[in-house]
């Protein structure tokens, strides 16, 4: 290594021209296989750089094959194949490729962990459903009674609602089963209250109808429901098990207030309990569902639970809409798989699905632990951590003078990827920047990985 002297230059960033320049050395021969690299600290003072910048390059290297990391004796060049090499020299002669697209982590909020996934047990009785005559025919349009069936069972287990299968109808997603209750109710009602921030999808349903929304903030604190009393509608759109984002629930004294209000109004509150199964800290509440059904549309799905491929929701409808919903639906193809339908009820029934969220419950608690660890370690007092007791993901707020817009592209140009919150706020986005941190397929390494990186990408002037 002592012949591979060379410059940075001005015109991209650093740790990408390092980067290169190894990359280079490494294909062209110039490295050997096993030769030894400088250490971070040699590396970043021999070019006057942070060692940031050097770490940032050797773990684009390291992602891609071309180094190894041994513990404490430093970093390795890795033996490369000959036709790997000459496959690389075509891709650099015919596409510029940009390392900054490599993603190291992926903080995304919409994935399951794999290593846990029942994936041969789902995958046996999902055999055993082929070979039944019903899974080659077209579905109910409501849903399989079947799975209805072991859902009404859940529900009265899990949630203390009490209904019956008759009354509870199969979609494809909470969003479609919103879009088709919202085409069922827009005659009855022109607004509806929503949280502030809230989930973007209900909102875009909601305004597919044209629904006038009416916002009711929320924060860390919860919901100031006194401020019902000063709103015109008759409908209210809640994720009280685990606030859609910010993670708080609603205390059962507020949901009997909300029930309260609701016969009062003679309205209905539509009730998103989409994980209220991982709630770390105590039982979850009981459902609004289990306080009055007559006042409460209950969604539930297995996206976040179970697999989000899998296009499986539910709703639990009060009279007269279940009556008027059969009425208007009937002729109506149900928009999800028969074949997942009979699986899932298969599994159920079973009771692979009650050990499957035991199981988890405490996979997601340990991750979730990790995660607000290594925060804690490796930002303290410069962030808030949002939402750490329930939920898949957490938010932290940043007390940092970098907007949110900043916060996420610099994330992701060191291959570090991060979601936006802003995009759950109707009216107040004056706050400090908060981004949102999934963690539910993430290893413990990637999660240490991932935060380590964020600290060093958010705090160094390089």
């Amino acid at each position: 290594m002592k012949n591979m002297i060379f410059n940075l230059h001005d015109n991209s960033p650093k740790y990408k021209q390092i980067y290169e320049k190894f990359k280079f050395f490494i294909e062209q021969g110039d490295v050997l296989a096993n030769e030894q690299l400088p250490s971070i600290r040699q590396l970043a003072g021999s070019l006057d750089v942070s060692r940031n910048t050097t770490l940032i390059a050797y773990d684009l290297l390291m992602a891609e094959g071309y180094i190894r990391g041994e513990g404490r004796r430093g970093y390795f060049v890795n033996e490369l194949e000959p036709f790997l090499i000459r496959e690389q020299l075509i891709v650099q002669n015919n596409v510029q490729s940009d390392p900054a697209t490599l993603v190291l982590v992926n903080f995304r909020a919409d994935a399951v962990d794999q290593e846990h996934f029942p994936l041969k047990i789902w995958r046996k009785m999902a055999n055993q459903v082929l070979t039944r005559q019903e899974s080659f025919q077209y579905g109910e349009p409501f849903g399989e009674q079947c799975l209805r069936e072991q859902i009404a069972h859940y529900l009265f287990s899990s949630r203390g609602v009490k209904t019956h299968e008759d009354a509870i109808i199969i979609g494809s997603s909470t969003q479609q089963m919103l879009v088709y209750l919202g085409h069922l109710l827009k005659n009855d009602f022109q607004s509806i209250i929503v949280e502030d921030p809230g989930y973007d999808g209900a909102r875009a349903a909601f305004q597919f109808h044209h629904f006038l929304l009416e916002p009711l903030p929320i924060d860390e604190t919860g919901a100031d429901l006194s401020q019902l009393e000063h709103m015109n509608s008759q409908l209210i759109y809640v994720t009280p098990s685990n606030q859609s984002p910010l993670g708080v629930d609603m205390s059962i004294q507020q949901r009997q207030t909300l029930i309260q209000w609701a016969n009062k109004v003679s309205g209905y509150i539509i009730e998103d309990d989409y994980d209220s199964e991982f709630r770390y800290t105590q039982k979850p509440f009981p459902a609004l569902a289990s306080i009055d059904l007559t006042r409460v549309i209950y969604l539930g799905n297995f996206s976040k639970s179970f697999l989000p491929g899998i296009r499986l929701s539910y709703m639990v409808l009060p009279e007269p809409h279940l009556s008027r919903y059969k009425e208007r639906f009937i002729h109506f193809e149900n928009p999800t798989s028969l074949f997942s339908q009979l699986t899932m009820a298969k599994f159920m029934e079973s009771g692979e699905w009650n050990r499957h969220i035991k199981r988890m419950r405490l996979v997601y608690k340990r991750k979730m632990a990790h995660l607000v660890l290594e925060l804690n370690k490796q930002f303290d007092q410069m962030i808030t951590i949002i939402g750490e007791h329930s939920g898949l993901y957490v938010l932290i707020k940043l007390h940092l003078n970098r907007s949110e817009e900043w916060l996420i592209d610099h994330a992701s140009r060191y291959g570090i990827k991060v979601n936006p919150t802003s995009l759950y706020y109707l009216t107040n986005t004056s706050h400090q920047p908060i981004v949102k941190l999934g963690f539910s397929h993430l290893s413990y390494d990637e999660i240490t990985l991932g935060v380590k990186r964020l600290k060093e990408v958010w705090t160094s002037s390089d």
